[in-house]
């Protein structure tokens, strides 16, 4: 096995382009100590279809964002017929698309934030109030880009003004926003690896919410409590849950399920196909706590590369 080559895909177009790079890198220096040949590949610099000229024989994802988890990569990954690492094409779209993971939950009775779309093309202000009262919403309220991740472009309205103006502001950037309720209480977050539950990690972030400075700063001091502070019943149901969704969406490797946990009830956020492994990333904590090195869990997802998923 050791004698295979493998392509780390890190870096490219999106927003996450520094994270991924950071993810890259560390997975990187994981694939050399466990003896592997290994070689970069950035989409910024290079075309997807250079991919095929690499002549690798397995691809390791470590993209992050559009074109990385959202089924682009991955199409090229099949066309290129190089096994490779994480969702495949489908299952990245569905996960890294709101609307429709959502549509999956609520199909599947997965609790969700209740929630309703907003389309650059058909948006009308002064229908938005009347948007909020019909799906039973309630201040504060959380607008977010239909297909970003890291929390980038998510901000918490207090009042109409501030939702107005915010929802203004990202409708220059994207054409599809999500308007939800604001699920306070606490922040749990379940890694899955290879359709198995490694734990569930809680966060209590010094910022207002867990937003991309909280992710990915040390600065930010954000505390970590792993296993997350719930009962040994809850923390049962919430890796069931985040399990659940995995298989619901179709994912393979390693994913991490975001939940809100108040009032005695788990609300799924979202579920990332391409979740960080930088040294402030979690999935690589969880398994840590569960008794895996980050090595081996690079070696998990390389062993589960495939084609056709």
């Amino acid at each position: 096995m050791t004698k295979k080559k493998i392509l780390v895909v890190l870096g490219g177009n999106s927003k996450e382009r520094e994270i991924s790079i950071k993810t890259g890198k560390a997975c990187v220096s994981a694939i050399k100590r466990l003896g592997f040949t290994v070689q970069t590949f950035d989409p910024q610099k290079k075309s997807f279809f250079d991919i095929k000229k690499s002549k690798s024989n397995i691809i390791f994802n470590a993209l992050h964002g559009e074109e990385g988890e959202d089924g682009y990569a991955q199409s090229f990954f099949e066309y290129s017929k190089i096994p490779y690492t994480h969702s495949g094409v489908i299952s990245s779209m569905n996960a890294m698309n709101k609307v429709i993971s959502k549509k999956i939950f609520i199909r599947n009775k997965i609790k969700t934030p209740q929630y309703f779309i907003i389309f650059k093309k058909k948006f009308n202000l002064s229908k938005l109030n009347k948007d909020i009262k019909n799906k039973r919403l309630k201040y504060p309220l959380v607008v977010k880009p239909n297909n970003e991740g890291s929390s980038i472009g998510v901000k918490i309205c207090k009042n109409f003004p501030n939702l107005r103006n915010n929802i203004k502001s990202l409708l220059k950037s994207y054409e599809t926003l999500i308007i939800e309720n604001f699920i306070g209480g606490q922040e749990i977050q379940v890694a899955v690896l290879n359709g198995k539950a490694l734990g569930a990690i809680e966060l209590k972030p010094k910022r207002k919410f867990y937003d991309y400075k909280a992710k990915y700063l040390k600065s930010a001091k954000t505390d970590h409590i792993m296993p997350a502070n719930i009962s040994s019943k809850k923390y049962k149901e919430v890796l069931k849950i985040a399990e659940r969704t995995h298989k619901i969406l179709g994912c393979r490797g390693v994913t991490r399920s975001d939940f809100k946990f108040i009032n005695n009830q788990f609300y799924l956020l979202e579920t990332n196909t391409q979740p960080g492994m930088t040294d402030l990333s979690l999935v690589p904590e969880i398994a840590s706590y569960k008794k895996i090195s980050f090595d081996k869990l690079v070696l998990k997802l390389i062993l589960d590369a495939s084609l056709n998923k």
